[in-house]
């Protein structure tokens, strides 16, 4: 078995692994990059990427098929489901393959294909196949082995017909029916847009939860507007799953309190992901590990309670994106490295103003604090503005006028502190809101800010001039004002 002494050792060489490594480069070359898994990132190669295309095609199908609010008809639309995947794992492969090559530029000798585990603080046992390979000593270690698909065991029954992000990209063509668990981010971007390519879908939740909004008015309006396309319960009762012959039966109680056993051809798990940890022998190290079994750490810098050892990415299970990702990568490798000369040399790295976007449609946008964040710093002292974009011009110009945008400020000093949003192009307006954040900017320096016209931005304006009024900064909204425009 190999003996490898570096001075820095990092496990997993996804996104938060691959900027860990750029980062430690620039203090020593002294390092190796851990992998035991298929290279390229969860975002390329089962996660974003491929999502963003499934959609893609959805919401083609889906806009052909509602253009006599245009006056404009379409006789018919087909959806060739093997056209469709073909496209998507193309398309997917060329992503992938981008990061294939940012791989491939690494110095070949920093490469060791296994899976690493603990022997003590300083060292780790590297298998392929289950047999060991080498024994890295490492004055610096980076955790960045990502998360997995997490199934329940009342899907587990399932069996083969189980579907996650992880192999749905991989059917050689749309099936007929789904059911899907999990309202969340992936359950609702994979299922509404299954649903839109002419798959059955039914969406199952259990504890009211949707696409992570917290406000309680939007999240009711949401889940109504998606049950206008799918089938759609926040706080389904499902009483069992089982694996037939013609699929997969899945009993139970619809929403006017009758039990039904309804027969699908696969389940689909959206239901979280699970910090890749349990294979990684932390009971070896001195780490603190929380409730979860996920090393505690500082969320400025990485650090974990052991000082050598840092976490980065997905597997803190913090917030799981993959620019949040990038950015701990880099902090997590520099500090690191940077420790080398000087274990005390650990620095707080930037953090970004939190942003969250659930490409459904309606989108669904988060920024800075949530609302339950908000409450419980501010006790009381904010104050939230808001606009419906069901009669804003722009939004009803394109026929996309649905949605609830909410804003919060700190009373007193009027600083913008967040929002949430459910409506058209949240995945635009949340940058701009986000940027707000970060800026530390006042509701009356955003409304300093140039809106044009017609323009869905406008509807950002509303909400905060709705804010302004109620932090007693400003005046009332004056209805059809002139400056602003017809429907704005």
């Amino acid at each position: 078995m190999q003996k490898i002494n570096v001075d820095v050792a990092i496990i997993g060489a996804g996104t938060a692994g691959m900027g860990a490594y750029r980062a430690a480069r620039e203090y020593t070359d002294n390092v190796v990059l851990i992998e035991g898994g298929p290279y390229g990132t969860t975002c390329a190669r089962v996660g974003c990427m491929p999502s963003k295309l499934l959609i893609a095609a959805a919401d083609s199908a889906h806009h052909a098929r509602h253009t006599e609010l245009f006056g404009v008809s379409v006789d018919s639309v087909s959806v060739d489901g093997k056209a469709v995947l073909a496209r998507v794992r193309a398309e997917r492969d060329r992503f992938t393959g981008f990061v294939l090559e940012s791989i491939e530029g690494f110095d070949a000798e920093h490469h060791l294909r296994g899976y690493a585990q603990f022997v003590d603080e300083h060292t780790l046992r590297v298998e392929d196949n289950n047999q060991p390979i080498a024994e890295v000593n490492a004055k610096r270690i980076v955790i960045a082995t990502g998360s997995s698909t997490f199934v329940p065991a009342l899907l587990a029954a399932a069996g083969d017909r189980i579907l996650s992000n992880d192999n749905v990209f991989e059917l050689p063509d749309l099936p007929e029916s789904i059911a899907v668990f999990g309202p969340g981010v992936i359950g609702l971007e994979l299922g509404q847009a299954l649903s839109r390519l002419g798959v059955r879908i039914k969406m199952f939740g259990r504890s009211g939860t949707l696409g992570g909004l917290h406000d309680s008015d939007i999240r009711a309006y949401a889940e109504k507007i998606f049950n206008q396309e799918f089938y759609l319960d926040s706080r389904a009762q499902v009483s069992k799953v089982e694996r037939t012959e013609a699929g997969v039966d899945v009993t139970y109680v619809d929403k006017s309190g009758s039990e039904i056993c309804e027969n699908f051809d696969y389940v689909l798990a959206a239901t979280g992901r699970h910090a890749n940890v349990d294979k990684l022998n932390l009971a070896n190290t001195s780490l603190t590990l929380d409730a979860r079994a996920i090393p505690e750490f500082d969320h400025y810098t990485g650090q974990t309670s052991a000082e050598h050892i840092f976490i980065a990415g997905d597997v803190n299970n913090e917030l799981t994106l993959l620019h949040e990702a990038a950015d701990e990568g880099r902090i997590a490798g520099g500090n690191a490295g940077r420790s080398l000369a000087n274990p005390k040399d650990v620095r707080a790295g930037l953090r970004r103003a939190p942003l969250g976007v659930v490409f459904s449609e309606p989108q669904i946008a988060s920024v800075g604090q949530t609302l339950r964040q908000i409450e419980k710093h501010c006790d009381g002292c904010f104050a939230t503005g808001e606009v419906s974009f069901e009669g804003q011009g722009r939004s009803r110009v394109m026929g996309k006028n649905k949605g609830i945008l909410k804003v919060y400020a700190e009373q007193g000093s009027g600083l913008f502190l967040g929002a949430e949003m459910f409506g058209p192009s949240a995945e635009h307006i949340g940058h701009l809101l986000s940027w707000a954040v970060q800026q530390r900017m006042t509701v009356s320096a955003m409304l300093d800010m140039p809106f044009y016209h017609p323009v869905i931005e406008e509807g950002v304006r509303t909400a905060l001039r709705d804010l302004n009024e109620k932090l007693h900064l400003g005046p009332a909204a004056i209805a059809n004002c002139l400056d602003c425009g017809p429907g704005a």
